[in-house]
């Protein structure tokens, strides 16, 4: 029969084997080492020796440890301390083969992102050279794109389609962009501008714009429309004396108004109550 220190330690003894070997499993299958290879045979001569206790039998001495004495009747609670101590080195040599494939595993995790982005500059740069331009200078991660910039030509033709839909807000954006622009398209832009602010009803702001549009290009394509624009706007702001001088400067420098513009004029007048 199994002595009674025996059958209290054995258990314990089991127990801890197993979980020393589920741990040290991954450990091993990932490490292919000196001390890897070691610490599975003492896991197995552990293992060997508590089958023994088990069934009775006295322990046989490893092979690659130190010199243990048989268990007997007498002294089986000295050579159950001894294992015990075992199992705590065979513990902490397992934390340590585990802290190592960790190590290990980040080690990879980096060195492959790193791989990966160096992958990803190499297939940029050879799609460039397909194309017969020259690589690009790689822009930092916090440098945004510059947004684009429409030609004035683009901006004029986006507020002309506006203002034909009557969409005076979109038509507004664009004209002020067109404006902006250094160049000859500018004025166009500021007439189209005064157009966009009087279908809104915004009479000061384009009253403003049809005289600066006229003041800029007195002899432009836009000078007869500016004036009669102005006149409008002063009307609607119940300036119609300021009107009727927009007006009678329209008739002086301009007698012959193209013919979509003199039933407009007279209207204009009309409304006015110029003489």
């Amino acid at each position: 029969m199994m002595p009674a220190a025996h059958r209290h330690f054995v258990p314990r003894l089991a127990a801890a084997a197993g979980l020393l070997l589920a741990l040290a499993g991954p450990a091993a299958a990932q490490i292919d080492s000196r001390e890897g290879i070691a610490l599975q045979n003492q896991i197995r001569e552990l293992r060997s020796q508590i089958d023994q206790l088990r069934g009775g039998l006295p322990a046989p001495v490893p092979q690659s440890a130190a010199p243990v004495a048989p268990p007997s009747r007498a002294g089986g609670s000295d050579l159950t301390a001894q294992l015990l101590d075992r199992v705590a080195a065979l513990e902490e040599q397992t934390r340590a083969l585990r802290g190592q494939v960790e190590a290990q595993g980040h080690a990879l995790d980096v060195g492959t992102a790193d791989l990966g982005k160096k992958i990803d500059d190499l297939d940029f740069r050879l799609q460039a050279l397909e194309g017969g331009g020259h690589p690009p200078v790689a822009r930092p991660a916090t440098q945004a794109a510059a947004p684009a910039r429409r030609t004035p030509e683009l901006a004029l033709q986006e507020a002309t389609a506006a203002l034909a839909r009557h969409d005076y807000p979109a038509a507004e954006t664009a004209a002020r962009e067109a404006k902006a622009a250094k160049g000859p398209r500018s004025n166009d832009g500021g007439f189209l501008l005064a157009e966009a602010l009087a279908g809104q009803r915004k009479w000061p702001e384009a009253a403003v714009e049809f005289n600066d549009s006229y003041e800029h290009a007195r002899a432009g394509a836009h000078a007869p429309d500016s004036l009669l624009g102005l006149a409008n706007a002063l009307v609607a702001l119940k300036d119609n004396r300021s009107a009727c001088d927009a007006l009678a400067k329209l008739r002086a420098e301009f007698p012959a108004p193209r013919s979509d513009l003199r039933e407009s004029i007279a209207a204009t007048r009309a409304r006015a109550g110029c003489r």
